[in-house]
């Protein structure tokens, strides 16, 4: 018996070594702000310390004499999504984009707020830094909360509405989100992912994002959200974020208030907000037009980013003076 208890204790500690040893193979250090700076700014990035302390990462692009707008990025995302559409439309209008606190070149915040009324506030700061009065506010996924947040405390400050692939409604259980989204809601697994975030971890995750992921998912972009995820405090921000989301009070109840014209574009094959979301969005806001791509997934605006500007550009000259 104790010489087959020694064999079994023998056993557990040869597996409990291999066990941490293919572990610190897969242990992805956080990397310096400064480094990734160089890397992924372009000439009009700017890095600017708010009153609340955070230093965020702003690109301020297109016609400085044309109407603003302010693009939000989706949860995991950062500036880098709106590339085609500031591309596509800088000639007519003036683009402001930032990283939200928790994500990008932003990254962790001194406040530790990241709710979505914490990164309205964010908004808030930035179209007061940049001395704008009346902005059109475009948001996707966790972006396009934080737009109808943002519209909805401050009406009298946004002339219309871009979402797109909105989060901010209730879901149902059939409308949650792939598997690879809700790893870091798991809270004993959260302590081994603030180190143990491998590359192959959002390689699928980005393949899960889109419609046609063989044609669009590039080695590039997966450094990039891998990367930029490591950032010094950006991991510990994102599980901070994501437990705290109970204080995301849904916005069903109050979206009949908005009164601004809204356009709505979303991916048919979108896995992580279902177009059932945006047909629920578009019958509760007022004066709101639903597009949707039968070809696309989550990042109509990367995926297809000529077809979904065009439209853009469409329900602006429409609104705009």
């Amino acid at each position: 018996m104790a010489r087959i208890l020694g064999s079994l204790l023998g056993l557990l500690i040869a597996l409990l070594i291999i066990v941490l040893l293919s572990t610190s193979f897969l242990i992805s250090s956080d990397l310096i702000r400064g480094d990734l700076y160089e890397k992924y700014r372009n000439d009009k990035s700017f890095l600017y310390t708010l009153d609340t302390g955070a230093t965020v990462h702003i690109r301020d692009e297109g016609n400085r004499n044309g109407p603003p707008l302010i693009l939000l990025h989706g949860a995991y995302g950062s500036v880098h999504a709106w590339e085609p559409w500031v591309q596509a439309l800088g000639d007519d209008y003036r683009l402001i984009s930032f990283d939200l606190p928790g994500f990008g070149l932003t990254g962790a915040v001194p406040n530790a707020d990241y709710s979505r009324a914490g990164m309205s506030q964010t908004v808030s700061d930035i179209i007061k830094l940049m001395k704008l009065k009346k902005v059109v506010m475009v948001g996707h996924s966790m972006g396009g909360g934080v737009a109808l947040h943002y519209a909805l405390d401050n009406p009298g400050k946004v002339r219309g509405l871009v979402l797109v692939s909105a989060s901010g409604m209730r879901r149902s259980i059939a409308e949650a989100p792939p598997s690879s989204f809700e790893l870091a809601d798991i809270t004993w697994l959260q302590p081994v992912m603030r180190y143990v975030t491998p590359r192959f971890m959002f390689a699928s995750a980005l393949r899960d994002t889109v419609a046609d992921p063989d044609n669009f998912v590039t080695d590039e972009m997966i450094d990039r959200y891998w990367e930029l995820i490591r950032m010094t405090g950006s991991r510990a921000a994102i599980f901070e974020r994501r437990n705290a989301r109970q204080s995301n009070a849904p916005l069903d109840e109050r979206l009949s208030e908005l009164t601004m014209p809204a356009l709505l574009i979303w991916g048919a094959q979108d896995k992580i907000v279902p177009l059932s979301q945006g047909v629920r969005m578009n019958g509760a806001i007022f004066n709101s037009r639903l597009v949707a791509y039968p070809e696309l997934g989550h990042l109509p605006m990367e995926e297809a980013p000529a077809k979904t500007a065009a439209d853009v550009g469409s329900f602006l000259q429409t609104m705009l003076p």
